[in-house]
């Protein structure tokens, strides 16, 4: 059992934000936890972390990542990408489940929790995804954040556009739903339109604001007539927005990086680097996104990690493949967002740590509090550095933010009280541990989002 003692970090507690010592906990099991908080006497511990000038935040919970194991793994795997999460700041991840094979049987679902055991060093859960006939595996799996629904393009036999399929998920099954919201027969009559074409900047005339819209309402309106939690992924357009508000605790919402940060006047700068499903919109959206996540809205930011080598994603359009990695960047480019004035760090800690953990039900996770697993990010608001491809540890080794400069970076990362990651300068960052983590707990009888 080992003790580490971080000193003098402002700390970003649940209730408020102040300068205190926290004591974590590694047990050598996997259990790590925060043990105390400002200790009232003498504390002993293996090691002190000097962390004055620094901030120490929960560990930031991504709730949509492809890791592409297994079935291909040439653009990513289990080891290198938990590896990103832990540069990052990432502690937990939730994988979908469009691997090869597909997760959606518990038989699959088991064997990828069991390979992750193998070789992640953050903590790890995985989605089970719906087809049209599987409604008897969703009954029964139970180790999983939820049911994944790809209303929209997928591989394998993901697609699950039929009205009928979809009612009897919502109708059927208890645990959460998430979904891929683009309508399949919108993208089709818009590809007929732009058959042939060469121009990446078609994807978001193909993948547009109505596509996006009326698949999210078709799932917000089976999620509403059945009573069954329902988590919108990767919301898009401004559009989408009224549909997703007041809602209670029935319907949440995320946003990804790409869709805030980049939009279709990129095109002419990175191509195919930013083609995504759904696909990059307008400033405007930009701007409404944003501001839904400032007034909660839309509860949690998320990835959507998606690696392809770059090789394959400089192929020609439509050849090139939708997706882009963002992991081990995400948190540098909202704490950036903090640098310049447009949100706050205990904003931050709430879109990507706190509320990823009450959507999903994760035990003890997203706060920094006694008690709760010791998954905790130390970050520097004052630290500048350019993304650089050759530095990403993610296997494709690119990012669309290459030559960037973010202000505020993770560098120092603990899963369960074991030192993951440490970052003395540009120059050495590296991952300290090599320690295997655990599956994430979920508790499905919370009451939702709000409830906790």
């Amino acid at each position: 059992m080992t003790r580490t003692l971080i000193k003098g970090a402002t700390v970003v507690l649940p209730e408020e934000t102040r300068v205190a010592d926290v004591v974590l906990e590694d047990d050598n099991t996997g259990s790590g936890k925060i043990v105390d908080i400002d200790p009232s006497g003498p504390t002993s511990a293996d090691e002190t972390i000097n962390a004055e000038g620094l901030h120490l935040i929960p560990g930031v919970i991504d709730d949509q990542v492809h890791f592409r194991e297994p079935g291909f793994e040439h653009k990513e795997d289990l080891a290198t990408a938990s590896r990103a999460c832990a540069k990052g700041g990432v502690t937990t991840f939730l994988e979908m489940p469009n691997t090869n094979p597909n997760t959606t049987s518990l038989d699959a679902l088991h064997a990828k929790l069991d390979l992750a055991a193998s070789k992640s060093i953050v903590n790890f859960g995985f989605y089970i995804g719906a087809t049209p006939d599987n409604i008897d595996q969703l009954k029964l799996a139970k180790r999983t954040p939820g049911i994944k629904v790809f209303i929209g393009s997928s591989t394998g036999n993901l697609l699950v556009d039929r009205q009928e399929a979809l009612e009897h998920i919502f109708a059927e099954t208890t645990l959460p739903i998430t979904a891929h919201c683009e309508d399949e027969a919108t993208i089709r009559a818009n590809a007929e339109r732009f058959a042939g074409t060469t121009d990446v900047a078609d994807h978001s005339r193909i993948r547009d604001h109505k596509a996006a819209v009326i698949a999210t309402r078709r799932a917000i309106d089976l999620a509403k007539r059945h009573n069954h939690r329902f988590h919108v992924l990767h919301v898009s357009t401004a559009d989408e927005i009224p549909l997703i508000a007041d809602h209670g605790n029935l319907i949440t919402a995320e946003v990804c990086p790409h869709h805030l940060f980049f939009n279709v006047d990129d095109y002419q700068r990175l191509g195919t680097l930013i083609q995504m499903n759904p696909s990059v919109k307008t400033k405007a959206d930009n701007r409404q996104l944003w501001q839904a996540i400032v007034d909660n809205t839309i509860q949690v930011v998320a990835t959507d990690h998606a690696p392809h080598t770059l090789e394959e994603k400089r192929q020609p359009y439509p050849k090139s493949p939708s997706g882009l990695p963002a992991v081990e960047n995400s948190l540098a480019l909202m704490l950036n967002q903090v640098h310049q004035g447009n949100c706050t760090i205990e904003q931050v800690v709430g879109w990507m740590c706190d509320a990823p953990a009450r959507v999903w039900d994760i035990v003890d996770k997203g706060r920094i509090q006694i008690g709760f697993d010791a998954d905790v990010v130390l970050v520097d608001l004052n630290l500048s550095k350019a993304v650089r491809n050759e530095r990403q540890f993610t296997k494709s080794k690119w990012s669309p933010w290459d030559g960037e400069t973010l202000t505020g970076w993770a560098v120092g990362t603990w899963v369960r009280g074991n030192r993951v990651f440490a970052s003395e300068n540009e120059d050495d960052e590296r991952i300290t541990s090599q320690a295997l983590a655990r599956e994430v707990q979920f508790d499905h009888t919370r009451s939702g989002y709000w409830g906790k």
